[in-house]
């Protein structure tokens, strides 16, 4: 299973401004910089999580459909899925109807259930799930604790920009870090 980003988010957990307050910087020399830290950051927490922070769009790309009638998505929290996509043997695409399956996006991992299992010939890649995933498309979605985990990135690496040593876990996040994070990890799909 692959996942491919269609749409990146719209906005930023945190804000520009936001940022600057929390760094006590006046001015905007250092904008584009605070700018650069924040898209890193969130990346940084969505990678450490292995959750969407802001509402994105994601392909999900399967070779087959699974020995039972569930597909689990690696991509959370879910917010939607927009359609399923499954290609012939010669390539020709046939959309899934929405009331072919039931999409159970509470479960972590979510998932999507088939009423019946498809019974199209597939190819490599031959399972196209496009989903929307995060909190929500503003800030005020995401929970703060998220958000503090990436202005504590953001902050940590505005201070430290040179080369950043690993502490004893071999992290290079900042001292309270993984207790802000640790809540939202999800261990396994």
């Amino acid at each position: 299973m692959t996942a491919a980003l269609i749409s990146g988010p719209a906005t930023e957990p945190v804000s520009l401004a936001d940022a600057k307050a929390h760094l006590r910087v006046d001015g905007t020399a250092e904008d584009e910089l605070i700018a650069a830290a924040i898209v890193a950051a969130r990346t940084h927490v969505e990678s450490t999580t292995r959750r969407k922070l802001i509402a994105q769009s994601w392909r999900v790309y399967l070779d087959e459909w699974p020995s039972g009638r569930a597909i689990e998505l690696p991509i959370l929290p879910l917010i939607s899925v927009e359609s399923v996509t499954l290609y012939d043997i010669v390539g020709a695409a046939h959309v899934l109807d929405p009331d072919d399956y039931r999409v159970d996006a509470a479960r972590q991992p979510p998932r999507i259930v088939a009423k019946l299992k498809p019974a199209v010939a597939l190819y490599d890649n031959g399972i196209e799930i496009d989903v929307t995933a995060g909190y929500g498309v503003t800030s005020l979605a995401v929970p703060a604790p998220l958000r503090q985990a990436v202005m504590m990135l953001v902050a940590h690496w505005y201070e430290h920009r040179g080369a950043v040593g690993f502490d004893q876990a071999g992290d290079v996040a900042p001292l309270g870090f993984e207790a802000l994070v640790a809540p939202y990890r999800v261990r396994s799909l």
